[in-house]
């Protein structure tokens, strides 16, 4: 058993939860508990399809522990689908510096950004996962693989036995179009997922839907019961706002998420300045440095270089040894806040948009990938569009609590009918079952588009 101050970190195998290891260092509440938050109806649901596939080997294969939304809704996953009789582990692919310079390089092109896949590369992505192959990754049977991101994406094929069934979970804001005015991208990615049993996708318009496989559409979740998540007494909210030097008498403007340059974040501190000539107010940037994205530091040096002549702007690098406090610190930040900004450049979802909502907070947003399947706007936020006119709807939140309260009992609705994890997991159970055993006693057709949701409905991008 790990030390609890350290209770993200996997084993030197990269095992980060196995109860055949017995190493299950974190736990998830039962089904049970979620009945008062999403209803007796959609327990049963999840449980029904659950029992369908009792004793089933789940492994889920990603690049990181911590930091970054896969790693989170993971930590709450795994340990909830072992708890439902889903025999699930975990493991983190290793991988030098030069390795995942290559990966968040490929992530970058695969989101729209104009580089070339070097054949450098491309020798730096195959013999890691060789390495991967040969330092036994995958040391026993399981039933099904569901792999996450392009990180791992080409180990199916040196690992994928024919009594095995492997999904990709793609979570990031890709584009066929993209993908295909690119053909080198085009070859080297399909080549990896034509080996896939099927591929699950965040949203309708990030379908790749040449790929001959079955596509599921699957938006992320976040767990209402986590440390993230719960609620938060007040005095717990005053501590970390005390441990960070913020004011709770004035305004607090925050984004908190991943120190990434896709992020958004000098239009976020463009905006603050904006608002700054109006009214006394704070800005709070927050978060962490996930292991698998190398431009973080990068990005965190620069936000450090733009902010440095303003006492009133808060850029704090939230430590991740210790999960439940790092938690907890980002609960009570988003909480704290008047307003919450993520005005991305290119975003898969935006499960911090999906945290803050849940918490009853006005987003402001900008326009792309995921986040217009949360933030609605004039509904559940706003839109970003330059800094002047966003500074004029975050000062209307500001000095209009009533409309801002409003527009965060809408978003809590909104979350809590979409983006709960009980829903998403019966969603990922079912599209499972679907692969294993067809539609109605019939193989999945390669060209299946499937959506659970008439609100999800397949749509490409406006």
């Amino acid at each position: 058993m790990m030390n609890p101050d350290n209770d993200i970190f996997p084993l030197a195998d990269g095992t980060a939860y196995s109860r055949r290891k017995n190493f299950t260092h974190f736990s998830a509440p039962s089904l049970e508990a979620y009945t008062s938050i999403v209803g007796e109806e959609r327990v049963e649901r999840l449980r029904k399809v659950a029992e369908r596939l009792k004793g089933l080997k789940l492994l889920q294969l990603n690049a990181s522990a911590v930091g970054g939304g896969v790693a989170e809704m993971l930590h709450s996953s795994i340990p909830f689908l072992d708890n439902l009789g889903i025999e699930s582990e975990w493991k983190v692919i290793r991988g030098s510096k030069e390795y995942f310079e290559c990966t968040k390089n490929l992530h970058n092109l695969l989101q729209g950004e104009e580089k070339g896949f070097t054949p450098e590369m491309e020798e730096t992505y195959f013999c890691t996962l060789e390495q991967c192959v040969s330092t036994g990754i995958i040391d026993y049977n399981p039933d099904v693989v569901l792999v996450h991101d392009p990180q791992p994406l080409g180990l199916t094929r040196y690992l994928k036995k024919p009594s095995e069934t492997w999904l990709w979970r793609c979570h990031i804001d890709i584009e066929e179009t993209t993908l295909m005015a690119s053909p080198k991208l085009w070859d080297f990615i399909t080549m990896w997922a034509e080996h896939y049993d099927a591929a699950i996708f965040s949203a309708a318009h990030y379908v790749v839907s040449w790929w001959p496989l079955p596509k599921f559409i699957i938006p992320p979740f976040i767990d209402p019961l986590s440390d993230k998540n719960r609620e938060l007494s007040q005095e717990e909210i005053d501590k970390v706002l005390a441990k960070y030097g913020i004011d709770p008498k004035l305004p607090i403007i925050a984004q908190i998420g991943r120190f990434d340059p896709w992020k958004g974040l000098d239009r976020t501190i463009a905006t603050y300045r904006q608002v700054k000539k109006e009214i006394r107010c704070q800005l709070v940037i927050a978060g962490g440095l996930a292991a698998d994205d190398p431009q973080g530091e990068r990005c965190l040096a620069d936000v450090y270089h733009q902010t440095k002549d303003d006492e009133d702007i808060h850029v704090l690098n939230l430590s991740l040894a210790n999960r439940q406090e790092n938690y907890v610190e980002v609960n009570a930040l988003q909480r704290a806040a008047n307003v919450i900004m993520q005005p991305s450049t290119r975003e898969g979802f935006g499960l911090v948009i999906t945290e803050a909502l849940w918490k009853g907070k006005p987003v402001i947003a900008a326009d792309v990938g995921g986040i217009p399947l949360q933030v609605r706007d004039g509904d559940t936020g706003y839109f970003y569009e330059t800094p002047r006119k966003t500074s004029q709807k975050v000062q209307y939140l500001l000095q209009n609590a009533e409309a801002a309260e409003l527009m965060g009992m809408r978003g809590r609705r909104y979350v809590q009918e979409h983006f709960l994890l009980p829903d998403r997991i019966a969603d990922c159970l079912t599209a499972i079952d679907m692969v294993l055993h067809g539609a109605g006693h019939k193989k999945l057709p390669a060209d299946s588009i499937i959506s659970f949701h008439p609100w999800f409905k397949l749509r490409k991008r406006r």
